[in-house]
């Protein structure tokens, strides 16, 4: 009797650890699946956010924002400057925030739309007789008469920007990036759609200087020489800064998730 009872409390020890075990991981998958995504500007110091009031709209505020570290504030900096974006307004693009977070439209090839979402800004462009003095520590791209972006979506090439006498051609449209309308004077690079890149989701995406005041774009985001020098000027890459794009209601929706500034550019 005394084999059988010892037995009894064995098996009885080894189902209760075995349950425990599987309620063990049980509570691990549930913790992993409720665990928050990480936020597209958690590693990001500075911040340029652009807010426009719908997704049909080509205009749109932008405002600067920096803080001192990963939990601190977000402080403003100078004021809310007016820009125009693509004619058609706004599109989910390829970013830091992944993709389509809503029902809005995508961002495609000619669409007309600039992208919406969050952004690094990896690299300025300046042409050949422009003497201003970018931020510490950031990247330029001195722009020549061969430099192009290319736009033709089947091109090995789509999407980049580089000298058009290095490589062997295989694309019949692109962005020259020396105009003779002086828009593209300097400027910076976009990250959407790269560094992985989806052919037809969109290409050569800038930040650069307007036309005038409520000229769309093409998909860019254009403003006026002062504001564009000051965004220039101002950015760090030691920073890790930033473009936010969006629509006034996504931003309501996603920037307490995000830790990004909200309606800030009202």
């Amino acid at each position: 009797m005394r084999h059988h009872a010892a037995l009894s409390v064995l098996i009885a020890l080894v189902v209760c650890l075995g349950l425990g075990c599987q309620a063990a991981k049980t509570t691990t998958a549930q913790t992993a699946v409720a665990a928050k995504p990480a936020s597209p500007v958690a590693g990001a110091s500075q911040i340029v956010l652009v807010v426009a009031e719908d997704w049909n709209t080509n205009q749109a505020r932008l405002r600067r924002f920096e803080r001192s570290g990963p939990n601190a504030a977000w402080c403003p900096v100078g004021d809310a400057v007016p820009v125009s974006l693509g004619r058609n307004g706004l599109a989910w693009g390829r970013g830091l925030h992944g993709e389509r977070l809503s029902d809005a439209p995508v961002k495609k090839e000619g669409d007309g739309r600039a992208p919406a979402g969050v952004f690094s800004l990896p690299l300025a462009f300046t042409g050949p007789s422009e003497s201003f003095r970018l931020a510490a520590q950031f990247p330029v791209y001195h722009v020549t008469a061969q430099t192009v972006c290319v736009d033709t979506v089947a091109s090995q090439h789509y999407n980049q920007m580089f000298e058009e006498n290095a490589v062997a051609k295989d694309w019949d449209s692109d962005e020259r990036m020396l105009r003779p309308d002086g828009l593209y004077r300097y400027g910076l690079f976009v990250d959407h759609n790269a560094p992985s890149v989806e052919p037809g989701a969109g290409s050569c995406i800038f930040l650069h200087l307007w036309r005038g005041p409520g000229s769309p774009t093409a998909g860019c985001t254009a403003m006026a020489e002062p504001s564009l020098l000051a965004v220039l000027t101002w950015l760090d890459a030691t920073k890790n800064p930033v473009l936010v794009q969006l629509p006034r209601e996504e931003l309501v929706r996603l920037a307490p998730t995000w830790g990004a500034p909200e309606l800030a550019a009202k």
